[in-house]
């Protein structure tokens, strides 16, 4: 084939082409709202008629004989139709995956989970059903956890309410009594009126205290902290407490233990957890509070000069334990016990608010020194833990 006859041969051939395929793409503009499947059959019809006309107008100048011709427009039909059935099925498997991935959108929106089918047209579509399905399920999460913070919102505000009422109640009728002069012994009066401000003030920082640990305001000063000097003047202020209810409050452990910490965030966090023995452990029992160095840690020499050791902190009661479906949810903010060690979790007189908020306190305070904070049910009673790095990196 000479050089004019090929570029001849190539010139009809885009002719028909571009014509095929402006009268294609109208089509398609006409049938923008039309099924996928019928779209597909366009542009597959356009496809074969273009090659059809092209090798028509080039037969027709090349003077092809009339059996030659039949012969090629019976396979052209032939690959014509194959093409048409295959389009056909393309555009229903597309039409399929279409309406899955609709149904997959308002199952979304309805809250449900997605169900991947078995079979997807292709990878591109099994990706995005898969990603589709994935964002079910952490929307589901977040639902979930957006559910649970607004019912410990309404049991913080119960809590809160209900624990508010009795103090002012109290304020109230002895100031009533003061001021009509019917106080048999103000003096006491006076006493127990600033001993119920004092449980108001607790309340107010405890809720203070939470309100910036969830928005991530609470600001550690690190320092040099002695574990054992913490614990034992922690251990020291709350005997009294301890004593009062026959509570043998005592400290065991390692006395020479050190780590990088907020002292005063630390010390709160420690006497949560105490006071929360202190209030549900029967009269008569034991509470133990110990620091050792944590096992998984750099063994020997100075605890406090090893990068990336860790210490635990437990406080181990006779309080009766917590009913195993409720250890997850002790620390959550305004969730009380139903079980042994009601009336409140976490709460202490002159300690805490006594709406659940005193072990959420001690879990926003031990993740702020990246540490961690668990409880398990043993013997008798309750063993609390917090893991500390010794250096955190913050």
């Amino acid at each position: 084939m000479t050089v004019a006859m090929f570029l001849t041969v190539a010139g009809i051939a885009l002719g028909c082409a571009l014509v095929v395929g402006a009268l294609g793409l109208l089509a398609l503009r006409l049938l923008s709202r039309g099924s996928l499947v019928t779209q597909l059959i366009v542009v597959a019809f356009a496809t074969v008629v273009s090659v059809v006309s092209g090798t028509a107008a080039v037969a027709s100048l090349m003077y092809l004989s009339e059996h030659d011709l039949t012969v090629f427009y019976s396979v052209a039909v032939v690959a014509g139709i194959v093409s048409l059935a295959m389009a056909s099925v393309l555009g229903r498997s597309l039409a399929r995956d279409n309406r899955y991935l609709r149904a997959a959108a308002a199952s979304i929106g309805r809250g449900e989970s997605v169900i991947s089918p078995e079979r997807h047209t292709s990878t591109e579509f099994a990706a995005l059903a898969g990603e589709l399905a994935a964002t079910a399920d952490r929307l589901t999460e977040s639902r979930e956890r957006e559910e649970r913070i607004e019912t410990s919102r309404r049991e913080i505000v119960a809590w809160i309410s209900h624990d508010l009422r009795t103090p002012l109640a109290g304020i109230r009728a002895m100031a009533e009594a003061l001021e009509d002069g019917m106080a048999p012994d103000p003096t006491r009066y006076y006493e127990q009126i600033r001993g119920q401000v004092d449980r108001l003030s607790g309340m107010v920082d405890d809720l203070f205290e939470l309100s910036k640990i969830h928005a991530g305001a609470l600001k550690l000063a690190f320092d040099r902290v002695s574990l054992y000097d913490l614990i034992s003047d922690t251990v020291a202020d709350l005997a009294p407490v301890a004593l009062a209810k026959s509570l043998d409050l005592r400290f065991e452990g390692e006395r020479g233990l050190t780590l990088q910490a907020d002292a005063r965030e630390l010390a709160r966090a420690v006497g949560n957890l105490i006071m929360n023995a202190i209030q549900h452990s029967p009269a008569g029992s034991a509470i133990v509070v110990s620091a050792i160095r944590h096992a998984g840690g750099h063994a020997g020499g100075h605890a406090g000069g090893h990068a990336g050791g860790h210490a635990i902190i437990s406080v181990v009661d006779a309080a009766g334990g917590i009913p195993e479906q409720d250890l997850a949810r002790v620390f959550e903010a305004g969730w009380r016990a139903s079980g042994p060690r009601t009336p409140a979790v976490g709460t202490g007189a002159g300690r805490s608010g006594g709406a659940g908020l005193g072990l959420a306190i001690v879990e926003g305070i031990v993740r702020a020194h990246a540490g961690q904070v668990s409880v398990t049910n043993v013997g008798a009673g309750c063993r609390f833990e917090v893991l500390l790095p010794q250096h955190p990196l913050v």
